[in-house]
């Protein structure tokens, strides 16, 4: 089956996750906006799964040149190539005026898709970590509308510092919890198989990237962990002949 339409545009729909992007480590920034450039820029869509950025600390931020020159880049891209966001656990309070100003679409998590035929599911991928409950009640807290609320009042300053708190308090947390416990639980995976009634799962956060196989409702089931950006950085690829892991450099 070919991989361009008649006209001769491609027919791909690329999927990132976990790219944490902060001015701090311009090289993986450099390399994101080459990717905008070249492969997502030539996709049908680009679904981006979470964690975007290190921190979002509201959309007040956007006035900040870090975060505008990173918005100025989606903008781009979003006039020509449907783009689409989920939020993760770092940037969760992205909100509309982001979507307005990027051209991007706020999707739930989880999304069920039509993928070329196939049946997905999209999921940032946190949720289905429900072994490690310390995270989950962390979670809970600061997805609730009035802890949002209340942040958001808090001068932009103070949020930044707090950001910065949360991420080094998470980093410590790691050191002390099991591998184990910070993936995802098997038995959420398949309720989450068995719910949507998807073929395919594709996630990111656990930062494993693979491809897993799952035997659930007597039939087998995909799951691809989408790689984080620390080091290198890489993506999926859909098309109709099947998914395939890329490297972003």
């Amino acid at each position: 089956m070919s991989d361009r339409r008649p006209g001769g545009d491609p027919v791909r729909t690329l999927f990132i996750s976990d790219l944490h992007l902060d001015e701090s480590r311009p090289g993986i920034v450099e390399r994101f906006e080459r990717f905008l450039r070249g492969p997502a820029r030539e996709s049908e869509a680009l679904y981006i799964l979470g964690d975007l950025f290190e921190y979002w600390v509201g959309d007040d931020g956007l006035a900040l040149p870090f975060a505008g020159r990173i918005a100025g880049d989606l903008a781009a891209l979003a006039r020509r190539t449907p783009v689409h966001f989920m939020h993760g656990n770092r940037d969760f309070l992205v909100a509309e005026r982001f979507a307005r100003e990027t051209g991007v679409r706020l999707i739930g998590d989880p999304t069920a898709i039509d993928l070329y035929g196939t049946a997905a599911l999209l999921m940032h991928g946190d949720t289905l970590c429900t072994d490690d409950s310390a995270y989950q009640a962390f979670r809970a807290r600061v997805r609730h509308p009035e802890w949002q609320r209340a942040t958001l009042a808090r001068p932009i300053a103070e949020r930044i510092a707090l950001a910065r708190g949360m991420r080094e308090g998470s980093e410590g947390a790691k050191q002390s919890k099991a591998m184990d416990i910070m993936d995802v639980a098997p038995s959420a995976v398949e309720a989450a198989f068995a719910a949507s009634g998807a073929a395919v799962l594709i996630h990111g956060h656990t930062h494993r990237p693979a491809r897993h196989v799952h035997r659930v409702g007597g039939a087998d089931r995909v799951r691809w962990v989408l790689p984080d950006w620390y080091e290198g950085g890489g993506y999926l690829e859909a098309s109709p002949a099947g998914i395939r892991a890329l490297d972003a450099l």
